[in-house]
Order: structure tokens, then sequence, then C-alpha cells
């Protein structure tokens, strides 16, 4: 009787640890990992965040019957939900729309995974640069807001040229300087490195360099993979824009021009028929002229603009998809060094 009673506290109390554990993890706190590069160097691959949920407030589980501790697919399977698809609650975040503010560092559900419920997409890490109801512009890489430039400049990285008077360059200043990502480009001397404006500035400064210059894309240049993939919208990288940000409430005129940019939004995010008929675009089986958003969108992009999949590629980020605000680094590892720890970056802020 006593090992039976002393079996039923450990199981109580490991129980009671575990719910504790996930109460947080949905409602206060959770860490994530950065798994790539796109928002160097403001964080390192390998580094793993602390991200606040009730910075935005909660959002209450759209799939409330999931395998704990487990993303998309059960352990050891390829094609096991580690969810329950018959049970699905609608979206609903505690304390109502998510406050985010412009530059914010924020963690949400990628929106073009639509095999998945919102809470199960993969998860992403991305700066907020453009606000509901903001209008955004990218200007040799840069971000206007309302015309106005909002980028902090420190914090960006960009490809950049760099010329030689010889075919070789100091590769032991390289490694100082932390820059890992680079190579030859065609001609004889010339390279290409990511680089942020410190690291920019001491390459300009080395021995045999004779011309440093970012690689941008010409104005006007299109490219199809970008958003919204119309040739109405001759964007890349580099330019891009403007562009109105949905705001709840807001309305929008809708031509067949304009459609690419909103079309998502209307038929998946806010789960409209759409269709366009002879020219002329209904919504649920009415003749449209415009539209009016149901919820709040955001434009996320990564620090390192020259290596970062973001809303320049996929459109906008739905609120509902919106997990919380990263606020810290909980400690770094870096495995492309033998795993070695970077103890400088442990329990430091998210700037």
């Amino acid at each position: 009787m006593k090992k039976k009673s002393i079996l039923k506290e450990w199981v109580t109390a490991i129980s009671l640890a575990l719910v504790t554990i996930l109460v947080i993890r949905v409602f206060f706190f959770e860490a994530f990992t950065i798994p790539s590069p796109s928002m160097e160097k403001s964080l390192l691959t390998g580094d793993y965040i602390i991200v606040s949920k009730l910075s935005y407030g909660p959002r209450i589980p759209n799939t409330p019957l999931s395998f704990p501790f487990v993303h998309q697919k059960l352990p050891f399977t390829e094609n096991t939900n580690s969810f329950v698809n018959w049970i699905k609650i609608p979206y609903l975040r505690l304390f109502g729309s998510p406050s985010v503010k412009r530059n914010d560092v924020v963690v949400f559900n990628y929106p073009m995974e639509e095999e998945y419920p919102v809470d199960q997409r993969t998860y992403y890490v991305k700066r907020c640069v453009g606000l509901s109801g903001d209008t955004l512009e990218i200007r040799k890489g840069q971000v206007y807001i309302n015309n106005e430039y909002t980028d902090v400049p420190e914090l960006l990285q960009f490809n950049y040229k760099v010329q030689c008077d010889r075919d070789t360059i100091q590769s032991d200043t390289l490694v100082k300087c932390g820059i890992t990502e680079g190579g030859r480009l065609r001609n004889k001397g010339e390279y290409w490195f990511n680089l942020n404006l410190e690291n920019a500035e001491l390459i300009k400064h080395l021995p045999h360099v004779t011309k440093t210059e970012p690689l941008l894309e010409k104005k006007g240049t299109y490219l199809d993979y970008m958003f919204p993939s119309s040739e109405n919208f001759l964007w890349n990288v580099d330019y891009f824009g403007p562009i109105y940000i949905p705001k709840s409430g807001d309305s929008v005129k809708l031509t067949l021009d304009s459609l690419p940019l909103y079309e998502r939004i209307i038929a998946v995010y806010e789960k409209n028929d759409l269709k366009v008929r002879n020219d002329s675009i209904f919504i649920n089986n009415i003749y449209s002229k415009s539209y009016t958003f149901k919820m709040n969108y955001f434009f996320m992009m990564g620090d390192n603009r020259h290596n970062s999949t973001d809303s320049r590629f996929w459109g906008f980020v739905p609120e509902d998809h919106v997990v919380g605000k990263a606020v810290g680094i909980l400690l770094s590892i870096d495995k492309s060094n033998g795993s070695h720890f970077r103890s400088g970056r442990w329990f430091k802020g998210v700037k």
C-alpha cells in the first residue's frame, strides 16, 4: 500500500508540473530557438529566446486537443498530426487585438501553411516594420512609413560588393568580424559579403580594398516571386511599395488591378467566397467595388535584408497569427563552431 501511495504522489506531482508548464507556455512565456540568419545581427542562429505572450495578449489555442510539447507531427512519424481537427476554437485573444509596436521583434505563425490550423503553423520571428493603417515603402532596402524613414541602420545587414586590387582578402579579419556569408564574384578581385554597417566600415578600410557598396536590385525590376506576384507591381527586395497595410474597419476600393494585394486576405484569412466574373468582383455572390477588413494586419521583415523570407515575399501577417514578443535571449549556442556557447549573449534583452 505504501508503494502505491508513493507512486500516486509521484504521478500527481508530475501531472501538476506538466499542467503548470503547459499553462505557462500557452498564456505567459515560451522559449523558441532561432533556426536561420534572417535576423542577424540582432538575433543569431542558435539563440534561444524568451517570448512574452502577455505583451500582445495570449491566444486561446485553435486546437485544444493536441499532443503536449509537440508541433504539427507526432514524434517518429511523418504524416500523423499531433492534434485533432474535430474540435476547433475560433480566433480569440485575451485583452483584445494585439498592441504590436513598430520595430518589435515578433514571433508569429507562418501564414502560407493552409494545410494546418493557425496555431499549428510553423513559427517565424521577424521585426514588425509596418503596423495596421500604415503605408509602407522600401527604397534601397530601407523602410519608409507614411513617407518617413523608420529603420534603425545599426540593426540592418545587406549583401555588399567588395572590390580589391588583388585577388585575395584577409580571411582572419573576416573571422574576427563574425562575417560568415560571402564569396567570390565573377570578376577578378570582386567579392560579396553579408555585412552590417559596422562591418562594412571595417571592410572598407582593409588593405587592398578599393570599393565597398551594397548589392541592390534596380528600381522597377520585376521579380515574379515577390508579393503580390503581379506584373502590375514591379517590386523587388530593395524597392517595394508603396503598399497600404490593412486595419480592422478600414475599407479599400477593389479593382482588377488592385485585387492581387488583398485577395488572400478576403478569401483565405477572412474566409469569404471571392470570384471574378466578366471583369467584375463578387464577394459572397455580391458585386463589390470595395472591401472592409475584419482584422488588423502587419508587415514583417528580417534585419538581414538580403537573406530573409518575409512579408516582401508572402504579404501581410494577420493578427490571429501573432504569437508574442521576443523579450530576451536565454542562451546562445553556435552550432557552426562545434556547439560553442556564446556566453556573452546569455540573459540579454532583444533590441
